[in-house]
């Protein structure tokens, strides 16, 4: 059943509009990840988010983990919380100004990650399986671009 929008209205084909398609898959792959890890550590994708930025750039402030996943700074500052309640970040103020604090991963924290980590890379391998090389390469290349492009539209 295909419905269309009514006269008299703007026509915005969701299955190939871009933002929509990349929300979607992303979603997608992300509720798969979750699989791997949710219910054996109890971690909702969020979280999973920061361990994994944490994992590979310790020291990063909360606002600093939100920007570099764009994701919302109060969902993060409440997955922050949770992850210091288990045992899995630890907070320390900044050396260089005492205003500041930095989170990293605790030993409870990169147990979690080490074990994760392993398990999103080789779910990437095969959602990539499907690609030649040549296919990834261009791919990859096309993300960049992208990531530029959006960066470009906030500019003033």
């Amino acid at each position: 059943m295909n419905k269309k929008a009514p006269p008299d209205h703007a026509v915005l084909e969701l299955d190939r509009f871009l933002p929509y398609r990349l929300s979607v898959l992303s979603n997608r792959i992300s509720q798969d990840i979750a699989a791997l890890y949710g219910e054996r550590f109890g971690l909702n994708v969020t979280e999973w988010r920061i361990l994994a930025v944490l994992g590979r750039y310790p020291d990063l402030s909360a606002n600093e983990v939100a920007e570099r996943t764009a994701m919302d700074k109060v969902a993060v500052s409440r997955a922050v919380t949770s992850l210091l309640g288990s045992g899995r970040l630890k907070r320390q103020l900044h050396g260089e100004d005492r205003r500041r604090s930095v989170l990293k991963l605790s030993a409870k924290g990169y147990k979690v990650y080490d074990e994760v980590a392993p398990l999103a890379l080789a779910y990437e391998r095969r959602l990539l399986a499907g690609l030649r090389e040549d296919e990834r390469a261009a791919l990859d290349r096309l993300l960049t671009r992208m990531e530029e492009s959006e960066l470009a539209t906030r500019e003033p």
